[in-house]
Formats: structure tokens, C-alpha cells, sequence
């Protein structure tokens, strides 16, 4: 049996969660195939998310942290960490004798992926939205291969070859095998000690680890308000958000799951006939994974508005409704849960026939380098 041609990597994935977890996803699936992996991170969560990759048996190397070169104060502390930075990459690059680095977007990626280069190691990247971010434009030039979660809207500004390979998520939302929505509930009551019915039409709505307000005040209202309720609700508050999202529902007539965040994440979308949330792009990627339709409310102050286009992305499919975050009114969460309450059977199927969800994303990541690495070798 002919060897793999990829048997060691690096991956550069530091900065939000939105580029830290398909980072992640993709050094479990390598590591999982007894590959010799190593995450370079870099940002405000380093040491929780250095800490979570060794959960998995993933070493980790922490870099100097590196803001946006942003006004001259920020430019200052992006030009110190990224000396200090390029000069660590190279160390631990050369140390682990790695043949490719995966970069997955972000400023914070540069100091890893300049150092590759210097030493002539292959460059590929990742992006977790529909628009490739800034970051990732720039170093297109000098890398081999740039994949995409989504269809690419801004093609033209890459200039390395491109390939929608899908977003790489966690192994606990794509390995287990679907149960229906009794079972999933079932499993949530057991775990949560809720009450929640397999009945009803179960609404998950989140908004973010922060929470934001529309989505910790305004739906909450609305769901109060409604005279006779045909539905329950599922609600992941963000951090430091759940008492007051738990006073917001205080008198509920209708069964409810308050939790400031989730590691079932898996059960909840099983269980749930609809979802209210932000259009990140690792959560519209587990939305056309569960096959589950969305109201998308994009963050008004994402990056070039990545996630209005990823929003937009999964509206093409049939299996969303995006609204403007202006938008969201009293009245406009109200006309949402009409609409659920009359049309949830036609909403959830335009979901399930959409079938958007690639659930083998990080084995495509990995191949397309392995493919590249074997065409360079001959």
C-alpha cells in the first residue's frame, strides 16, 4: 500500500470562534486518521481554545496575540505581534517538519502563513464565508488552493485556484446518525429536566455567545404575547444574558429550554421544526446540515457584511428568510410566528429538499491538499 502523501500538517486558525472550530473540525478529522497535526493560534480566547483542542489530543502553539492593523495604535501592536509571531511560527513549523500549513482566514493568520512560505512550505486556505475575507484575498497570491464553505460571491478577488469544499464542523454534529424529533426531544428532557412536548412546533432561536437584544428581548416578547400558543421554545441566551432572558419568560403558558449555550447542539436542531438566528458561517452550515428552514437575522456589523451574503446564500436555497436586523420589530417577530404557526409544514420541507449540507467538508479540505501535494511530488 502506497504511503499518504500528507502526513503531517499545521493549521493556523486563531482569532474568533468563526475561524477556530473548522480549524479544529479539520485537525480532529487528521488527527483521527493518524495524522501528525499542530493548531498556531493567536487572539483573546487562546488559552480556552489551546485548552479545548488538547481535550481532543490536538497540540496547540500559542502565538503573541495580533489586533487588525487598525489606526496607528492598532498597526504598531499588529506589526509587534506579527514579528513575534512569524518568528514562533517558523520555529515550530521546522520543529514539526510539517509539508502543508491550512490557514483559516483572519489577520491572525498572516505571522504562520508568512513563515511557511520562507520556508517553502505549501500554502492552503479556508474560508468560512460566502465573501472570502480580506486576509484571505491577500494571500491567495502565494498559496496553492483556497476552499470555501459557500459559493464564492466575490471570485474574481482570489487569485489562487477555488473550490467550494464546504465548512468542516464538528464530528459530534456530523457523525451521529439523525433520530426524529420525539427521540430528540426525549433526549433533551433526560439531559435538560425540561418538560418539552413532541407535539408542538419547536422554535430554536439564538443569537450569538453575547445574545443579542432581538433575539433576548423582542422574540421573547412576542412569544408572550401570543394569545394562544401552538408552539415551545428553545432558547440559548449567550453568556451572562440567561437571567434576563429567563424574567422575559417568566408566565410562560407554553414549555420552554432556557440555556446560556449548548454542547447538544446536534439534539436541539434534531428537535427543532425551526430556527431564528444570526447567519455566521459555521451556523448556516449546520442549518443546510440538519436540513432545518431559518429566519436569518445577519450582525449588522460583520466584516463586509459576510454574513448578509452567507444569509443570502441559504435564502437561494429555499431554505431561509433573511431580515434586515432594522427590521426586526415587534411586529415583524409577531408576522414570524403567524407564519410558523400556518405554514410550517411547507417551510420545513422547502428545508429538507434544499439539501445544502456537506457533511464531509473537512475530508474534502484535507483531500484537495493531499491532491495538490501528490501532483507536485510527480
Amino acid at each position: 500500500m502506497n504511503k499518504k502523501k500528507l502526513q503531517r500538517l499545521a493549521i493556523t486558525c486563531g482569532g474568533t470562534g468563526g475561524h477556530f472550530y473548522p480549524g479544529l473540525s479539520t485537525a480532529r478529522h487528521f488527527h483521527h486518521d493518524d495524522g501528525q497535526v499542530v493548531l498556531l493560534l493567536s487572539g483573546i480566547n487562546i488559552d480556552r481554545q489551546s485548552a479545548e483542542a488538547e481535550r481532543h489530543g490536538i497540540e496547540t502553539v500559542k502565538l503573541q496575540r495580533m489586533p487588525s492593523p487598525r489606526g496607528i495604535s492598532g498597526t504598531i501592536r499588529f506589526l509587534r505581534g506579527f514579528s513575534s509571531g512569524f518568528l514562533q511560527s517558523r520555529r515550530e513549523l521546522k520543529k514539526a517538519k510539517v509539508q502543508a500549513l491550512l490557514g483559516m482566514g483572519s489577520f491572525a493568520s498572516f505571522p504562520a502563513a508568512l513563515a511557511a512560505l520562507s520556508l517553502r512550505i505549501p500554502l492552503f486556505l479556508h474560508d468560512g464565508n460566502a465573501r472570502v475575507g480580506k486576509a484571505n484575498r491577500i494571500l491567495s497570491r502565494w498559496a496553492k488552493h483556497l476552499g470555501t464553505a459557500f459559493p464564492a460571491v466575490n471570485p474574481a478577488s482570489v487569485k489562487c485556484p477555488l473550490e467550494c469544499t464546504g465548512m468542516p464542523l464538528r464530528p459530534e454534529l456530523t457523525e451521529p446518525a439523525l433520530i426524529d424529533k420525539t427521540s430528540a426531544i426525549s433526549e433533551i428532557n433526560r439531559l435538560c429536566s425540561s418538560e418539552l412536548k413532541s407535539d408542538l412546533t419547536t422554535i430554536l432561536i439564538f443569537g450569538g455567545s453575547q445574545g443579542a437584544e432581538i433575539f433576548n428581548k423582542t422574540f421573547p416578547a412576542a412569544f408572550m404575547n401570543y394569545q394562544k400558543p401552538f408552539f415551545q421554545v428553545i432558547h440559548l441566551t449567550g453568556q451572562g444574558k440567561y437571567d434576563e432572558v429567563k424574567e422575559a419568560y417568566s408566565g410562560a403558558n407554553f414549555p420552554t429550554l432556557l440555556l446560556p449555550s449548548s454542547d447538544i447542539m446536534q439534539l436541539l436542531y434534531q428537535a427543532s421544526d425551526a430556527v431564528i438566528c444570526r447567519s455566521g458561517g459555521s451556523t448556516v452550515a449546520e442549518l443546510a446540515l440538519f436540513g432545518k428552514y431559518a429566519f436569518l437575522i445577519p450582525y449588522p456589523y460583520a466584516a463586509e457584511k459576510h454574513q448578509d451574503d452567507n444569509a443570502n446564500f441559504y435564502q437561494s436555497t429555499g431554505a431561509a428568510e433573511v431580515i434586515d436586523n432594522a427590521d426586526c420589530t415587534p411586529e415583524k417577530a409577531t408576522k414570524i410566528i403567524e407564519r410558523l404557526k400556518t405554514e410550517i409544514e411547507q417551510l420545513t420541507s422547502r428545508a429538507t429538499v434544499a439539501q445544502a449540507g456537506r457533511p464531509n467538508a473537512a475530508t474534502a479540505t484535507i483531500s484537495a491538499i493531499e491532491q495538490i501535494l501528490e501532483t507536485r511530488a510527480k
